[in-house]
Formats: C-alpha cells, structure tokens, sequence
C-alpha cells in the first residue's frame, strides 16, 4: 500500500510499505481522510521532543486525525465492525497499569502513540491498523470531514471542560490556531462569550469570519474579566500571559506546547486564587466532539482551509499553498473515497 514516510529531518516522501494485518483485537481501517497538524511537522523538521527522548526514531509513519472504514478484524474482535465507519484514540495505553484501569490510558508510561510514539504507524496511509478497543463509531451525521476533525475537536472539548465555563463567562482564548478555534466553538456552544487573541492578519481575518463575540491583539485587547484564559499557542511566554490576564479566582488551560520551557511566576498563580489545567490529548472528549458535530451543536469543517492527495504531503510540509486553498487553518489529505 501507498503510505507517506519521514525518513529524516526535511525528508519524506510516498513509499509503497507492506499492507497491515489485523492482529488479535486489533481492526484495519481503510483510510478515506486525515489531517496535518503541528506534530506532524515537527516530526518533518526533526523538532519533535520524542525524538530526542526515545520514544520515536526515523524513519517515521505519520497521521493521527483520520476517519474510515473498518476492513478487516483480528482474532477476538467483534464482526460487526466490520464496514463501519469509525474514527480512534491516539493515545493506546497498555490496558494493565493502574492509569489504564483508572481511565487514564492517555497518560500510560508505556503507552504508544497511533503515529507519534512507540513505532505505530500512523493513518497518512491507504490502511491503518488499530486496537478495537480504542475505536469510536462515527454516525451518519458525521461526514469523513468531520471525521479526521474528531481527535482535535477532542483535545479542544476537553480544555473547555478545564475551564469550567458558566453561561455568559467570557473566556479568552490565545491562539487562532486549529486548536484554539475549536476551543472557541465548543466554548460558544457552552454559552461562554467567546473572545480570541492573535498576531497574524491572516488568522485574525479568518477568526473574524466565525462570528465571536471578539477577535483581538495585543494592542487592541479590551480590560474584560476574564473567566477563563486558554493557551492555545507554542509559545514559551504565554502561559505567564494567561495567568495575568485571567480574573482572580479563574482558570487557566494550558492545551499548547511551546518548544522551550515556560516560566510562570507561581506567587501570581496563588496569589490571584488561580487554578492551572493542562489538557494532553484528545482521550475523554472524543465522544463528546462526535456528539457535538452530529448534533451540529459544533461545525467544525469552515476549519479546513486545504485538501491535498497523499503525493502532496511533502510540498505542503515545505511551506506550500496549494492552488485554491481558503483561510482555514486545517490541511486534510483525502486518501481513499471520501464520505461527502
């Protein structure tokens, strides 16, 4: 089968690879959609943290957003699978630890990572192979689009529940980002006023087409109370912003990951009464963004600004824009037949 490989830093390319095979309890999926995001390329520059601590090497089998349907079934795996659409958890712990048993496999020592961590190759390929117990049934509302737009629709439900919104609490967010949109509309969908803060003109005028209740710089940033401040961005000084801004007694949600490490001033955190939640993936909310996106409560899909073929991936990991793409933020590659 056709799948795209990163053999190294700036690297990478279609390869013909051997097909999976179903093992026991475990599913193959015919891909027919996935999405890029931020991980993906920094595992294309070589910047990826896992690559320096071990728990990924080169050459590397990426893709973690995807949707599609079930092909085959391994050895103790339900049939009635079989021809399903389904989309799936990143995060596969080992189902024996005491994380696991306690519903936190997301954050399992020895966990792997469907193409991130421990060699698991990923769904930027025409078949994926993934433990049933980690696959979540997609409804009829739900297109292949929506589909590879789950996973970040759950790591962006999951900081919403972090910030604990009430009907009418305004919640800043940082970053207009994938992430930090969608953080945005399952906070609209809570009842939150919704304000985002950015830098680009780009991201700013695409934010301004979704209709929040405020799009914003530094320069322009209104004095409101901000219930919530969610750091959706990759950068070091931002959660140090985020507790500044926040109102005293509020939350802040750190979802982004900067490439260096963030300082914040702990005696403003107790101070200002602050309560910090870091958010680590989609793992808990991807029933909930399924749900959301099925009752069209959240639609994710104005997110997706480019769709390109797998022979693409290497152009668009090296900076180019497709011909015809829109300001959304989110690339998708349409690998099999897509379920408009």
């Amino acid at each position: 089968m056709r799948a795209f490989v990163i053999t190294g830093p700036f690297e990478a390319g279609v390869q013909e690879v051997e097909p999976p095979v179903a093992a026991p309890g475990e599913v193959v999926v015919d891909v027919r959609r996935a999405g890029v995001c931020g991980t993906d390329v920094e595992f294309w520059t070589g910047e990826m943290q896992y690559l320096h601590d071990g728990h990924a090497v080169f050459p590397m089998r990426i893709g973690h957003e995807w949707a599609g349907a079930v092909s085959a079934v391994g050895e103790g795996v339900d049939r009635s699978w079989l021809g399903r659409r389904v989309t799936g958890d990143t995060m596969l712990g080992c189902g024996r630890c005491r994380r696991c048993l306690d519903g936190r496999q997301h954050v399992c020592a020895d966990r792997t990572e469907l193409g991130i961590r421990g060699g698991r190759p990923g769904a930027l390929a025409e078949q994926v192979a993934v433990p049933a117990r980690f696959l979540h049934p997609l409804p009829d509302e739900v297109d292949d689009v929506q589909g590879a737009l789950v996973e970040p629709g759950g790591n962006a439900l999951r900081a919403v529940r972090g910030a604990d919104l009430r009907p009418g609490d305004p919640v800043l967010v940082l970053g207009p980002g994938t992430i930090g949109l969608l953080v945005a509309m399952f906070a609209r969908a809570s009842g939150a006023s919704v304000h985002l803060l950015g830098r680009t003109e780009r991201s700013l005028a695409f934010a301004r087409t979704l209709g929040f209740d405020g799009v914003w710089t530094e320069d322009d940033l209104p004095d409101l109370p901000w219930r919530a401040v969610v750091d959706a961005t990759d950068a070091p000084a931002m959660p140090a912003r985020a507790v500044d801004l926040v109102e005293p007694g509020g939350r802040v949600v750190c979802i982004g990951l900067a490439g260096s490490p963030s300082v914040v001033d702990t005696r403003l955190v107790a101070l200002k009464d602050v309560t910090v939640v870091g958010v680590l993936s989609a793992s808990g909310g991807l029933e909930g963004a399924i749900a959301a996106y099925a009752s069209g409560e959240v639609d994710p899909r104005p997110l997706v600004g480019a769709v390109v073929g797998l022979d693409r991936m290497a152009d668009v990991f090296g900076g180019e824009r497709p011909a015809g793409a829109r300001l959304g933020p989110k690339t998708h590659v349409e690998i099999g037949g897509a379920r408009p």
